[in-house]
């Protein structure tokens, strides 16, 4: 009799996109459910912004240069039916104003780049950024938002599964509103071994000792502020800070137990 672990790496993940898929359209089934009300209607006035974003990514990596500097294109828009917000996109499958559950695309993971590395970390494969697609479920309450994720790389480039569990608050006075966010971040094993791990191949060709990375649970804290300088501009920033527990940090790829990015943008409201 065959068990789980017989089963090669390739069709695993085949089988987790496909059991993703799946849920995804039984949860587009319970729109219409009686435990949820009925949803918002489409808001015609929805804002949209554009704007670019300026990153400091400061990566727990052992790099030479330990924070990059990137620019992005940002937009935010949501209709009650549709989203985006910054590198995520979703469709709403439930949101009646208390309950939101979406499907969802994203950016994901971390990103290698061995030239930029310090000794005999250059001799190492890179490791690529990639897009992950899955579930996402919000209950909102007069104290904050509650919200747990799901997702899995849709690229293929570690074929890994992550999770969120995380709260969202909400403070607004005049013109500034400020979003501080905490939770933890589930990195499956597949996830952890593409962006941590080390082979053999690896180590026999650099000397860097080989490392086999397990699935990892990472504590995060987010703070997020838009502020509305007129009626079409407005100014956004955000600053993200994640753990690395022993799992990643073991790795001798890093040399931080933090990564973090700071974020500063500009938006023009259509």
């Amino acid at each position: 009799m065959s068990t789980s672990s017989s089963l090669s790496p390739t069709f695993k993940r085949a089988l987790l996109n496909t059991l993703t898929a799946t849920a995804m359209l039984g949860a587009a089934s319970l729109s219409n459910a009686a435990l949820f009300n009925k949803n918002l209607p489409k808001d015609p006035d929805a804002e949209l912004s554009v704007g670019v974003n300026v990153m400091a990514v400061k990566s727990a990596y052992d790099l030479e240069e330990s924070t990059e500097i990137k620019v992005l294109p940002g937009v935010f828009y949501d209709n009650n039916k549709i989203y985006a917000r910054g590198a995520q996109a979703g469709v709403y499958l439930i949101n009646d104003g208390s309950n939101q559950l979406a499907a969802y695309a994203q950016l994901a993971g971390n990103s290698f780049d061995p030239d930029d590395a310090t000794g005999a970390l250059k001799g190492l494969d890179e490791r690529k950024a990639s897009a992950a697609a899955g579930l996402s479920y919000t209950r909102l309450t007069p104290v904050g938002g509650f919200r747990a994720q799901y997702a899995t790389d849709i690229l293929d480039r570690s074929g890994g599964n992550t999770a969120r569990l995380s709260y969202i608050g909400k403070i607004s006075k005049n013109k500034l509103t400020v979003y501080p966010s905490v939770g933890f971040e589930y990195n499956d094993a597949d996830y952890n071994e593409y962006y941590y791990g080390v082979s053999d191949t690896e180590s026999t060709r650099t000397g860097v000792a080989a490392y086999t990375a397990n699935s990892s649970l990472n504590p995060y804290i987010n703070v997020s502020a838009n502020y509305d300088f007129s009626k079409r501009w407005a100014g956004f920033a955000n600053q993200s800070l994640s753990y690395l527990p022993n799992e990643q940090y073991d790795s001798p790829m890093v040399d931080s137990r933090t990564d973090a990015t700071t974020t500063l943008g500009l938006l023009y409201k259509f």
